[in-house]
């Protein structure tokens, strides 16, 4: 019996079949594509970092040798690890080798404290914690032992260079080993656990599978016309689901290079101008890179800019423009729906709108906010989706699956969209959000668990967490309260640093009120405080203590 047997909601047997008759889903694991593409491509570069590069027969090679490092541990298939890593060489190199010893990832962030690794570890039965020595941040060696305390199931501290750092063995053996792993797994079995932004409580938890997973990554390569010479830059979080689909697997899919730096823009610009990256994805944190005295060198070898994040300023495209960089769009999600604006596109579709979807079987609907009724293109209504790399439930939340989705399986994203037609194109523009969520430079803050966590502070009464305009990260936490005695900024983060909290759902603006306002049917009015918020900070907004 798998051990996910009743606790992930698998994809209907006939949609299965539909799916690989079509030539979409395959029949190898993750693992085992890595190695069927070393083996074509076995000298060009699968990565080159700030810290290193590799090829892709050194990749396979090194990825065996961990894996069976990691056997011999005693870790078991389906076992789950934490991945609570920075952008680094020896990251991709830990990924592939916990797929290879058939393990499963769970796709945390290095800025994840106890209050998330708590509660998500638990929820998956974590067995393994794998973190970076010397991150910024704190000490995670030092957080990874003291979550494993008093833990029902996290037995493994794996430490990332120690990992990955010249490991030993026999390279026979440790192909022999991975090969009899892999032929254990089923390629529509759990291979990663993702993350959602959330709408309640800690992050929900996305199962990806191998043959979907995969798919995902290689129609993304695809859709931008990828081969083996193509250099893909990324700069956001690698351990996200962007990181691995858009970065990772994509570029891997078809033979090309991840250049892997981070979101520190003197650090970036300058390897992708010695590596000759030829494609970047730029989240909303990184809009500004244009204005950066090293995008121009960065960019001499580019050839696609694709921007992803929020809704993108019309000067930032025409700049690119003038630049004679070629830009366009993408919208995905970790529960699984990419669109994007690929080659060939009009301008005004990859200008204003996130462009059309990545499979020919993915399936859209535009539904009525809270009801089933479909509403006529150009019309604005919530964004749902089904198709062959969208999830059909989060792991062990059958309430909230009823909820999320539709009776016959299609995934209500929560997002706001309109289908809009151009030059014969039927685009998708994003409109907004229902979810209560705010967009902190890629990363969705839920606005609930901040007001949940502010509440258990003794002075707080009432409280209405709200988003606040913020010209580099496009959004900020702005915290609305009512509180016995004065409480400001410093209170905040002290009480936030006390529950363990990540700090980028730390309140970074409070306003102290004496009751918060409410609708006419009693409900928090958040859109008053938006408004409200936006017109106290102007364009120039910043944290204020």
């Amino acid at each position: 019996m798998n051990r996910w047997d009743g606790r992930v909601v698998d994809y209907p047997a006939e949609t299965v079949r539909r799916y690989r008759e079509a030539g979409l889903w395959g029949t190898r694991t993750i693992a085992d594509e890595l190695h069927a593409v070393a083996a074509t491509h076995p000298d060009r570069d699968a990565v080159a970092a700030h810290d290193g590069r590799i090829t892709f027969g050194e990749l396979d090679a090194r990825t065996d040798l961990v894996a069976a490092g990691l056997t011999a541990r005693g870790l078991l298939p389906g076992d789950p690890v934490l991945f609570q890593v920075t952008n680094r060489l020896d990251t991709v190199v830990a990924w592939y080798g916990v797929l290879k010893a058939g393990l499963v990832p769970v796709c945390t962030l290095a800025a994840h404290r106890g209050h998330e690794i708590g509660e998500i570890s638990r929820r998956v039965g974590a067995v393994a914690h794998l973190v970076e020595a010397g991150a910024r941040g704190g000490d995670l060696v030092a957080f990874a032992a003291e979550q494993q305390r008093d833990h029902p199931t996290l037995r493994h501290l794996l430490v990332l260079h120690e990992l990955v750092a010249a490991p030993g063995g026999d390279p026979a053996a440790a192909r022999a080993t991975v090969e009899g792993i892999q032929r254990g797994l089923d390629p529509d079995g759990v291979a990663v656990f993702q993350l959602s932004g959330g709408t309640t409580g800690v992050p929900k938890v996305i199962p990806r599978r191998h043959a979907e997973y995969w798919y995902n990554s290689a129609a993304y390569a695809r859709s931008w016309g990828w081969t083996p010479a193509t250099r893909v830059a990324h700069l956001i979080p690698v351990i996200h689901n962007a990181g691995i689909v858009c970065a990772v697997h994509a570029a891997h899919s078809v033979g090309a290079c991840v250049v892997l730096g981070t979101a520190d823009l003197d650090v970036s610009l300058p390897l992708m101008a010695a590596e000759r990256a030829t494609h970047v994805l730029l989240g909303h944190a990184h809009y500004r890179a244009a204005a950066h005295p090293g995008f121009g060198a960065a960019t001499a070898a580019v050839t696609q800019v694709v921007l992803s994040g929020a809704k993108v300023p019309p000067a930032l495209f025409d700049e690119l423009e003038r630049r004679g960089l070629w830009s366009g769009q993408l919208f995905g999600m970790g529960e699984g729906l990419f669109l994007t604006t690929p080659p060939g596109s009009p301008r005004e579709a990859r200008a204003t709108t996130v462009g059309v979807p990545l499979s020919p079987l993915d399936e859209i609907r535009v539904l009525e906010p809270g009801g089933d009724g479909q509403v006529p293109d150009g019309e604005i209504g919530e964004l749902c989706c089904r198709g062959p790399y969208t999830l059909r439930g989060y792991v062990d939340a059958a309430e909230h699956n009823a909820r999320a989705f539709t009776p016959d399986g299609f995934y209500r994203t929560g997002d706001l969209a309109a289908v809009r037609e151009i030059d014969g194109l039927r685009c998708v523009s994003i409109e907004g959000r229902i979810k209560d969520l705010i967009n902190r430079g890629g990363e969705k803050i839920n606005a609930e668990e901040v007001e949940l966590l502010l509440l258990r502070h003794p002075r707080i009464v009432a409280v209405a967490v709200v988003a606040m305009p913020d010209p580099r990260l496009g959004e900020r936490t702005c915290a609305y309260v009512v509180a016995d005695g004065p409480f400001d900024l410093a209170d905040a983060r002290a009480h936030f640093a006390a529950l363990d909290v990540a700090k980028f759902k730390w309140p970074e603006r409070i306003e102290q009120r004496d009751e918060i306002p409410r609708t006419q049917v009693g409900k928090t009015d958040k859109v008053r405080l938006q408004a409200e918020i936006a017109a106290l900070v102007g364009p120039g907004a910043g944290v204020r203590a």
